[in-house]
């Protein structure tokens, strides 16, 4: 899991005001649905549709009022994280009463970072909430890569256990690409096993497990009923972790998609061209407003820490887009924190279910 996750998934008072509306068929399919492996209701928060669309069919020229009045929606993931963990939570408990299976989670943790402690707390936190069994191991730094591997063999086949991850990064004398392929396939719910990424790559498979992050990103967008069928899609990253799945989902989505890089030239022209930016490299304030085509949607992955002497730690969190900016001219964006970072642990536990549901067929 990216260590760059935020995790703050309470309820805002603003997630209150939204307006339940009913599904739209014509926003996306039952199928697509189906084949993101979510769990959905029948109820979403209020639709950018009720508002004009925030994708533009011809170029709008901002004026200085608009550069002063406009604000963007927010796309509150701590709101939608909570009505997915109270999808999972019931799901789970219709599981338990139907078979008397509870899905399990299992974490290894390697070393002694105190962010990556945070995030683990945090994931067996989110797991006791929806009513998920976890599973942990904390090794010292020291240990040696035989001995996560062990652990994972051990895991692998606990029928107790349906997902297993490992916390990154780890200690710099361990091969990741060796660990993370040591998990079974059936239990990689943090979908980075080469035949996960290998299958949603290509057209006409389905990976079993989508990597949480992007997964969450896409889920956001549904959500909020933003179609992305035949728009111009920009990623900025092209990480393992987020960009390069979140690029290969929005190409699943029908967009006409785009990965913006640290080689790439003029990254701020072709940014400017995208009625979504999805953007993932953990630059503080790299996208300026001057990036952002008037109306675009903005998907903020980045968690970045700033110094700020107002604050009472000393720092405060930044996404990669510049906020301030960006709202007066993207018609919808997701606060760093409280936008992706929910959405990641709700898509963790809703994978831990998936797996298990699964395993024993239940449907």
């Amino acid at each position: 899991m990216a260590s760059m996750v935020a995790t703050d998934s309470s309820p805002s008072s603003a997630a209150a005001r939204l307006l339940p509306v009913r599904l739209r068929t014509d926003a996306f399919s039952l199928r697509r649905l189906l084949h993101m492996g979510s769990t959905y209701s029948t109820t979403f928060p209020r639709y950018f549709a009720l508002r004009p669309s925030p994708f533009p069919t011809s170029p709008v020229v901002p004026t200085a009022a608009m550069a002063t009045e406009a604000s963007a929606e927010v796309i509150d993931g701590k709101a939608v994280a909570k009505q997915i963990r109270d999808e999972i939570t019931d799901e789970v408990s219709r599981m338990k009463e139907a078979i008397g299976v509870i899905p399990g989670l299992a974490v290894i943790l390697v070393g002694d970072r105190k962010d990556s402690a945070t995030y683990v707390r945090n994931k067996k936190k989110a797991c006791e909430s929806v009513g998920i069994n976890s599973f942990e191991v904390h090794l010292p730094e020291d240990t040696t890569e035989q001995e996560v591997l062990t652990h994972i063999s051990v895991f692998n086949d606990n029928p107790s256990v349906h997902g297993i991850l490992v916390q990154l990064p780890l200690p710099s004398h361990m091969n990741e690409q060796n660990v993370l392929n040591a998990i079974k396939i059936e239990k990689d719910v943090d979908g980075f096993h080469p035949l996960n990424i290998g299958r949603l790559a290509m057209r006409g498979r389905e990976p079993l497990f989508v990597p949480c992050t992007p997964k969450g990103c896409i889920e956001l967008l549904h959500r909020y009923g933003v179609s992305l069928k035949g728009k111009r899609a920009v990623v900025i990253g092209r990480s393992n972790i987020v960009g390069m799945p979140a690029a290969l989902l929005l190409q699943r989505e029908d967009a006409t998609v785009s990965v913006v890089h640290s080689r790439t030239n003029n990254p701020e022209e072709i940014t400017r061209q995208a009625d979504l930016i999805i953007s993932a490299v953990g630059q503080p304030n790299m996208v300026r407003g001057s990036w952002i085509k008037p109306g675009a949607v903005i998907i903020d992955v980045g968690i970045n820490p700033v110094d700020d002497i107002n604050s009472p730690r000393g720092y405060r969190l930044v996404g990669d887009v510049c906020y301030e900016e960006a709202c007066k001219v993207a018609s919808a964006i997701t606060p760093v924190p409280g936008g992706v970072g929910p959405m990641t642990i709700a898509m963790l536990l809703q994978n831990t279910l998936i797996s298990a549901e699964r395993i024993y067929n239940f449907h």
